[in-house]
This record gives C-alpha cells, sequence and structure tokens, in this order.
C-alpha cells in the first residue's frame, strides 16, 4: 500500500482586503494551504495525540476515559450554552419503524439523537457517560435501537476517537447495553434482517491505526449476544465499511471490504484488500465480485447502491489505490447482481465531487421506486436520473461533505440527508426542497473567545462549520469559514474580533465581525500550523502575537506585523504533514517583554526582551498545546502536552517556577491523555481541558479532580475563564458549548 498523493501548497491573490462574511473559506489575498479537504485536521489530529513515529496506542481513548471516571467529582452542574442551530458532522441515520416521524441521527462524535417531528428538532437519545464517536445505527421492526460505535471515515477531526463496540437498547435509547465487537475502532453499517430482527450484521471497519482485531463482516442470529465473523478480508488490515440487504431475498447480502491504515509515517487508504463481495446463503459463504475489480487490486474506499425497485441492479463508485494520480476510480453499474460490471462515462461533475478524497465519502443511494434516480456522496451531492450517465451537482442549498441518506417509507417522496453541516429533509426524493433541522446540538468546536465585557458574547472555531458568533442576525452564526480556529475578543472592545481558518488564514475585524480585513499575508513565517495560534497581549490587546515557525508581533491591533523570532522549531518533520511550527504562545502579564512559546516538536522557549534574544528551555517533548503564565509572576510557567502514550507515564502537565530553569510535573492522578490547555483561576486554581473532560486542581498540585456535573464524555479543546463572572465555558468537539460557574 502506497502513500495518496496530495495537494501542493496553493496561492490565492485578490485585490480587496475588506470580506463579507463567509468569505475567508473561499478567497483570500496570499492563502496558505498545504493541504485541503479533511485530512488536513485528520493529520493534525493524528501528530497532536501520538508519539513521534508510533502508532496510537490501541483502546487509548477509552481506556483513558475509564480513568478519568475514576477521579473524583468537584464543583457545580455544566450548563450547556448552544450552538442548536448549527449541526455539526452525521455519519448516519435510521427510522423508527413503529414511530412516524422518528428519525435517529449518529452525530460524529457527538452521540446519538432522535426527533420526533420528521427531522426539525433533535433530543438526545445517547447517555453522556458513554463514548460520544458514532458510526452507524438501526432500528429493528420491534424498535431495538442498534449503534456501532466509532466513525469509519478517516477525517476530520476525530478519527483518534476510537469506538468500544456495538450496544442496544431496547427501551427508546433510554438505557444501553454494550454487546459486544470492542475492538471492531470504528463501525462502518449496521443492518437488521427484514424477516428476524434478531439476526443482525455489523460491518466492522477495524482501528484506523492499529491492525488486527475485530475487522470485517459480523452476524449474530440471537440479537447481539453471540457474533460469528463470516467475511474476513485477505490481511489484518483489512475491514468492512458496508453491508447491503438485497431488499427482496435478504438471503442476498452485499460487503464491502476496506484495506486501509493510518501508519505512524504515512495514510495507506487503500490496499489489495478492498473489493465488494456477495453471499448467496444468508452470508454463510462469499464471492469476490471479480468482474468489477481484479483480484489483488490496490483500491481504496468503494460505495455500493443496490436498487430496490430492481434488486438485480447494483452500482458502485470506486476510490483508486494511492499510486494513482487520480483518486476518481470510475462509476459501475451491474444488472445481473454483481456479475457483470459497465463502467460509466467519467462525468466531470462527478469526479469533481470527490476531489482528492474519495475516502472521505463511499456511499451510494438509490431511490427505492426509481431505479435510475442514484444520489452519491461527495463534497456535493450528486444526482442521476438516468442510472449514472449524466449528474447534476448541488452544493448551494445544502452543506458540503455528504454521509448518509433514508427514504421514510410512510411518505412517498420524503429523503433524510447527514452532512458535515447536520440533518436535512427533502420532500422531492432529494432533488431539493431541502430543509435543515432548527435544534442540533452536536457543533465540533476546536476553540472559543469570550468577552469580559459582555458574557453573552462567545465566538469559536468549528469542524467545517466556519467561525461562529453568539451576536449577530441569529443567536449562533458563521461570520467567517473554512474549519474555524483561533477565535479572539478585544477584552477591552467587543467589536475588534479576530477568526482565523485553517493554516493561519486569519482575519481581524472593528465591527464585531460583519466585515473581514485579512492580515496573514503581512506576517512572516516559512510554516504554519493547521491551528495557528494568535493571541492577545494581556496588558495591551493592541499588541498580538502570531506564531508561524517564527513568532511575529503586532503592536497596531494587527495591522501591520514583525517577526521577532527565528525559526523556534526543529524544522520540518519527515512525515506527510511536516508541521515543525509554533503550537502556542503566551505573554506575562507582569512583564510585558517576557514571552514563552511552545511547538508541535516539543519544544519550550523564553525570551525576557521581546524577542531580541531566545533561551532553550525544554527539546524532546510531545506537542506542546498550551502555555500560561502566572498574572504576579513571570517566573511561573505552566505547560501542557498531548500525546497518547502507551505504558508511560511522562507528564502532561508541567510547572515551573524559575523561568523554565527546572520543572514539575503537575499530571498527578490525572488520566494518561492529551491535555489540550490550562488556565489560571482564582488564587493558584488550575483548570486543565482534555480530551475525557475539564478537571481542576485548587491548590495549583498534582491532586486533580474532575470538574463539575452534567459535562458529556467529549473531548474539550479550549476553555476560557472570565475573573469577573466566575465563569469558565468549554468548547467541545462533538457536544457545542458549556460553562459552570466556578469560585
Amino acid at each position: 500500500m502506497a502513500r495518496p498523493s496530495l495537494l501542493l501548497p496553493v496561492l490565492v491573490s485578490v485585490a480587496a482586503l475588506l470580506v463579507p462574511p463567509g468569505a475567508a473559506a473561499d478567497v483570500a489575498p496570499v492563502e496558505y494551504r498545504p493541504v485541503r479537504g479533511p485530512s488536513a485536521p485528520a493529520e493534525h489530529r493524528f501528530l497532536q495525540k501520538t508519539l513521534p513515529g508510533q502508532e496510537l496506542p490501541r483502546h487509548a481513548y477509552d481506556l483513558a476515559a475509564e480513568a478519568a471516571g475514576q477521579v473524583p467529582v468537584a464543583g457545580a452542574r455544566w450548563r450547556f450554552v448552544g450552538p442548536t442551530n448549527i449541526g455539526g458532522r452525521i455519519v448516519d441515520l435510521a427510522l423508527d419503524p413503529r414511530r412516524r416521524d422518528t428519525v435517529y441521527a449518529a452525530a460524529a462524535s457527538g452521540g446519538l439523537w432522535r426527533s420526533t417531528d420528521a427531522g426539525a428538532t433533535f433530543a438526545p437519545a445517547w447517555p453522556d457517560n458513554l463514548t460520544q464517536a458514532m458510526g452507524s445505527v438501526a432500528v429493528t421492526p420491534n424498535g431495538t435501537i442498534y449503534v456501532g460505535t466509532g466513525e469509519a471515515n478517516p477525517g476530520g477531526g476525530s478519527i483518534t476517537y476510537t469506538g468500544t463496540g456495538v450496544y442496544r437498547s431496547a427501551d427508546s435509547g433510554r438505557t444501553w447495553t454494550n454487546i459486544g465487537l470492542r475492538d471492531s475502532g470504528a463501525v462502518g453499517e449496521i443492518v437488521v434482517d427484514p424477516r428476524d430482527s434478531r439476526r443482525i450484521f455489523v460491518a466492522a471497519t477495524g482501528s484506523l491505526f492499529n491492525p488486527g482485531g475485530d475487522r470485517g463482516v459480523y452476524r449474530t442470529e440471537d440479537g447481539g449476544r453471540t457474533w460469528t465473523r463470516v467475511l474476513a478480508g485477505v490481511n489484518d488490515t483489512t475491514g468492512a465499511s458496508e453491508v447491503v440487504f438485497d431488499p427482496t431475498d435478504p438471503d442476498r447480502v452485499y460487503a464491502v471490504l476496506w484495506d486501509h491504515l493510518r501508519q505512524p509515517d504515512r495514510r495507506s487508504y487503500s490496499g489489495v484488500g478492498s473489493g465488494v463481495y456477495r453471499s448467496t446463503d444468508g452470508g454463510d459463504t462469499w464471492q469476490r465480485l471479480d468482474g468489477l475489480l481484479p483480484p489483488a487490486a490496490d483500491v481504496g474506499r468503494i460505495g455500493l447502491g443496490v436498487a430496490p425497485s430492481d434488486p438485480n441492479r447494483l452500482y458502485a463508485i470506486v476510490g483508486r489505490g494511492a499510486t494513482s494520480a487520480q483518486p476518481f476510480g470510475g462509476f459501475h453499474t451491474s444488472s445481473d447482481a454483481g456479475e457483470t460490471w459497465t463502467r460509466l462515462p467519467d462525468d466531470p461533475a462527478l469526479v469533481a465531487s470527490q476531489s482528492s478524497f474519495a475516502w472521505w465519502f463511499g456511499k451510494v443511494w438509490v431511490n427505492p421506486n426509481d431505479a435510475n434516480h442514484v444520489h452519491v456522496a461527495g463534497v456535493a451531492l450528486l444526482t442521476t436520473h438516468d442510472g449514472g450517465r449524466t449528474w447534476s451537482a448541488d452544493s448551494e442549498s445544502i452543506h458540503v461533505d455528504h454521509h448518509a441518506m433514508t427514504w421514510d417509507p410512510r411518505y412517498p417522496a420524503r429523503v433524510y440527508l447527514g452532512n458535515d453541516g447536520g440533518v436535512y429533509r427533502s420532500d422531492s426524493d432529494g432533488d431539493g426542497g431541502w430543509v435543515k433541522a432548527t435544534h442540533e446540538p452536536y457543533t465540533q468546536f476546536y476553540s472559543l473567545a469570550i468577552s469580559p465585557q459582555d458574557p453573552s458574547r462567545i465566538s469559536g472555531g468549528t469542524q467545517d462549520n466556519g467561525s461562529l458568533r453568539s451576536w449577530g442576525p441569529v443567536r449562533f452564526n458563521e461570520y467567517a469559514g473554512g474549519d474555524g480556529e483561533e477565535n479572539l475578543i478585544n477584552p477591552t472592545d467587543v467589536d475588534n474580533v479576530f477568526a482565523c481558518y485553517q493554516y493561519g488564514n486569519c482575519y481581524r475585524s472593528v465591527d464585531g465581525g460583519d466585515t473581514l480585513e485579512f492580515f496573514s499575508d503581512r506576517t512572516t513565517s516559512d510554516r504554519r500550523n493547521w491551528f495557528t495560534p494568535v493571541q492577545f497581549d494581556p496588558t495591551d490587546p493592541n499588541v498580538l502575537y502570531y506564531g508561524g515557525n517564527r513568532l511575529n508581533r503586532s503592536t497596531d491591533n494587527g495591522v501591520t506585523w514583525t517577526p521577532i523570532s527565528p525559526d523556534l522549531t526543529g524544522g520540518p518533520g519527515q512525515d506527510t504533514y511536516p508541521f515543525g511550527t509554533i503550537t502556542t504562545v503566551a505573554a506575562a502579564p507582569s512583564d510585558p517583554r517576557t514571552i514563552y512559546v511552545g511547538t508541535d516538536d516539543g519544544r519550550l522557549w523564553r525570551t525576557t526582551d521581546l524577542g531580541a534574544t531566545w533561551t532553550l528551555l525544554r527539546d524532546g517533548d510531545q506537542w506542546v498545546t498550551r502555555i500560561a503564565v502566572d498574572p504576579r509572576r513571570a517566573s511561573t510557567v505552566y505547560a501542557t502536552l498531548s500525546g497518547y502514550r502507551s505504558g508511560s507515564y511522562a507528564p502532561h502537565v508541567l510547572v515551573s517556577r524559575d523561568g523554565g530553569t527546572s520543572w514539575r510535573d503537575l499530571s498527578g492522578n490525572l488520566p494518561q491523555a492529551p491535555v489540550n490547555d490550562v488556565v489560571l483561576g482564582h488564587g493558584r486554581t488550575l483548570y486543565v481541558a482534555t480530551d475525557q473532560g475539564v478537571f481542576v486542581s485548587p491548590a495549583g498540585t498534582a491532586r486533580w479532580w474532575r470538574l463539575g456535573r452534567d459535562l458529556p464524555l467529549v473531548p474539550v479543546d479550549d476553555i476560557e475563564y472570565d475573573p469577573g463572572t466566575h465563569r469558565l465555558v468549554a468548547g467541545t468537539f462533538g457536544r457545542g458549548i458549556y460553562q459552570l460557574s466556578v469560585p
């Protein structure tokens, strides 16, 4: 298996510097985008959460979550703040056969949700204390719900949050039982035999990072009490991404296998194990459909669709192997249940919809009443009415990046769609007329900003839903596009805001984000991280810092910039995504000439003369996620580190009380998991955000408590503390924004 082709850095030039809200995702004066698509946040997450040259330890996330559950709880109850009108990535949808207008939506890192009003509003149907990483959902004719945990799509920022197996609920989601396949890592599909609701097939995709485990197609005939693997791959990196019944003959079952693995030094999202298989005896035996792809071909992800009105008619979209210059491997059709296949003409719109990451989609949906009417997942939603000969694309009326679709048999033309923006409904068979859900509280946040002047003002960067603000035309609205990254609100002027999208493409605004001025082209760097840090000086908000591989300083509120450091990293790494960049910067409140910097290659630096000279404090650590400086003593500094460490107790939280000359480990009883942020509270109180929630040390020591109640078991990427209102605000990656009162 070879490495997939990558896009080269792109520079885009336009004359205008002032742009309307949302333009950041589309046009920038000098845009730095070395990598595009869902692989960018995925690789950022992988490199941040793992040790250099090592794979992610098996069960790293859920073992750390178990340890977090043993930490005692202290503090008040967390309160959900929002947003409810934005949504987030939906990976699967299922209808309740017993209840009209009831639909379940599986959010990538936000749990399972139920709507009883035809997809208008969603309420939780999943426990807060279980993993929120979803893969698939299915409902039996008697209303029993099955959920497979762990997202099978290897991108979009949540790849390191693997699942913990398959769960069952017999009471509409009030209680859940784990019924096995704990080592599946991710689940691509669950299907129920329409004749026997105790007979269920699961497409176990497998861990993206570790070979082996529960991979392939599994079958239970007793409602999940026991499982049998009925189809295995040719190697230990091949899992199953789909299982599809012939709707007229459930003994005829199709399965898609996908050979892929994220290795420490590359992505291998194709291989000889990929292919389409068919069983005609209910899964006892299987035949590879070599008419579609020859044996031992290096193939990527495949999406399969079966026409309910003509079950011999199949469609398949194929992603090519990594060695191919074109990731699109064709759209194929079969009229004889997969014995023979015809590759249809490569329609430009269909090819473009797969971009350079066909592995992000791999879904084909056929209208139950019209075998020639087909939708295909892509960046845009692709539609054909002539069996795949011509296509139209919809990327305007709905959010992009599509992953789930289901028709409602109670209504002749009603279809539900899930994408990176949430849930949509159409009463026109998916040919337009889309209506977005109005209440879907499962947005994935990377960052937050709050205002001490106006507690109602919150902004934040989100996965594929841009930078959001709580003020403006509606309670939460997008004011800068792309994958939202760093957000700032001037503590002395609520209308002076900053918003970035991926790779440090950043804007400033003096009217609350109504108009945006691009400034990143005025900074000096050779490289920028996917999440580039931008920070105010704590004593003067007209002074800002911007970190590429060199630190930049502005004294006029971001209008002009001057580099004040050399390259503070060890240079670009050897990985596919060689960052070698600054990841965090903090100026000392008591001495604005003292600045601390951390990098993605584990370096900590200090300057005491505004960058004239720099002192290397630490080298060889894991990715430095955040630095915080004591407001009264510039020599007291805290640093947090990322990385899951297999069998290692290397520190995640450090403190120095002598300006970085010596350090003490404060990790204590924290779970062995990435620490994403550290905030200094009242007195000596420390707060940290981790992949398993928020923790507090009231005395600033190595003794920690899990902070507050009612915060879901979801990664927290950013926390903000407002001493004036005694509140802590948390941005979660999958469940929106929460806050609670603190001393």
